[in-house]
């Protein structure tokens, strides 16, 4: 395999253009960075693209109904039409984009436009943003506890790329296990979940129970080995569903089985599809319209860092005086098994915005990376709410800022107080979300 005989250098190295490295990548750029975007796809956006889960998880508190993610989530909303450029509230919000299965949550107009929004605010930073699809961080070499440079292994061979921050979104924190820092694994890990859209279906009020039935009788039989709901909702058109059912167990950072989980995905949801279009009326003329490139992850490593974000923390809405993103979804915990009819098998509890300090996107051993998304430092109960993609954003939107700052000070990220990294997020109209009232207590 051809080799770059002399790496390329940058301010800022991305790994992961998902919903945490897109904004990431957007912020260190804007604020003068040069910037290399690392990603595996052909297209920014992870969950919302690559996936096609259309919703803005987490922006929104369900209690106040004040916008809690501000900064880039609410850019790409208000670019998508969805809302204007200082929505700060849920009412600023396009009727048709509010939620009905979670206050919490907005609809994306379109995970299609998403693609070409993203595009175009990546390229808007001009060349000193350049975007690398469909690459992939592959090593990565560790000196005096930094990373002195990675590769990252694209069509024309490996790219040597030496940067003095790194920025791990992978999701999976690939690259901070590459740099051997501590990572951890629940046991076992939260179920994938491919979505796929049907046509020219037909819905009426008994549809979703006798989707349910079929669905379970072919968990009896052994056909389908999980799934959960069925849920659906009419998205694209009035008779297209965008279906989420499936539940494939394994671990998605093994490619092995990573790839075994696509193609049962596959299998189940083409199983479904093909026993609703002969058993539940509505179904008689559907077809299988799509589904996603890629298989849903909601769980592989996290990091071990400086601070591990807890759910006490979370109930407890702890004030760091390093905090740089907030969040407010529930703790998302999908069981491994069936669950006719609904997402879990416990009634969720909203505990309101909760404040993620720095620390948590900050490794122990290495002194030049953060580590931003579903990945960053917390419990797997803290992780489940903190996973989802508004407040992914809003952590990436962070890492991006700091990765600025530590250039313009010739210092490591590693070396930052958070709190001047939540001073300069503030100063951009994002970082944390300051309510009228604010528990007592630091940490």
């Amino acid at each position: 395999m051809p080799q770059h005989k002399q790496s390329l250098k940058t301010d800022v190295l991305v790994a992961g253009g998902g919903c945490a490295g897109l904004a990431a990548a957007l912020a260190a750029a804007r604020k003068g960075c040069d910037v290399i975007l690392v990603e595996r796809a052909p297209f920014a956006g992870g969950i919302v693209t690559a996936v096609g889960l259309p919703y803005l998880d987490g922006l929104v508190d369900p209690d106040s109904g004040a916008i809690v993610t501000r900064g880039i989530p609410v850019e790409i909303l208000s670019r998508m039409g969805g809302c204007a450029p200082d929505a700060q509230r849920a009412t600023d919000i396009s009727p048709r984009l509010r939620e009905e299965h979670s206050p919490a949550a907005v609809l994306i107009p379109s995970t299609e436009q998403f693609k070409r929004v993203a595009d175009a605010m990546l390229t808007e930073c001009g060349p000193r943003l350049r975007i690398l699809y469909t690459g992939t961080v592959c090593d990565a070499t560790v000196r005096e506890g930094r990373i002195a440079r990675v590769s990252v292994a694209a069509k024309t061979g490996l790219y040597p790329i030496e940067a003095r921050s790194y920025i791990d979104a992978t999701g999976d924190a690939d690259l901070a296990w590459l740099a051997e820092c501590a990572v951890e694994k629940s046991t076992p890990l939260m179920p994938m979940t491919l979505h796929f859209r049907i046509g020219n279906v037909h819905p009426h009020p008994s549809m979703k129970a006798q989707m349910q039935t079929v669905c379970e009788q072919a968990a009896r039989s052994g056909e389908l080995k999980a799934f959960y709901g069925p849920h659906f909702e009419c998205h694209y058109a009035p008779d297209e569903i965008d279906v989420h059912a499936i539940r494939i167990n394994g671990d998605a950072s093994d490619a092995f089985d990573l790839s075994r989980a696509e193609i049962e995905g596959r299998r189940d949801s083409w199983l479904m599809f093909e026993r609703w279009k002969k058993d539940v009326p509505g179904f008689e003329d559907a077809y299988f319209v799509t589904s996603g490139p890629f298989i849903g992850v909601r769980e592989t490593r996290r990091l071990q860092g400086r601070y591990r974000l807890h759910e006490d923390d979370i109930l407890g809405h702890t004030v760091f005086d390093d905090a740089v993103a907030t969040g407010t979804w529930y703790m998302d915990v999908h069981p491994n098994s069936a669950t006719p009819g609904d997402f879990q098998d416990y009634k969720p509890y909203w505990p309101g915005p909760y404040q993620i300090p720095y620390r948590s996107l900050l490794p122990i051993e290495v002194n030049n990376l953060l580590v931003a998304g579903r990945c960053h430092s917390a419990t797997r109960q803290a992780a489940a709410s903190s996973r989802v993609t508004a407040t992914a954003m809003s952590m990436g939107q962070a890492a991006g800022h700091a990765a600025a700052l530590a250039q313009s000070r010739r210092q490591d990220v590693g070396d930052l107080h958070g709190e001047t990294v939540g001073n300069a997020l503030a100063e951009n109209g994002a970082g944390i979300y300051i309510p009228e009232r604010r528990p007592a207590g630091t940490r």
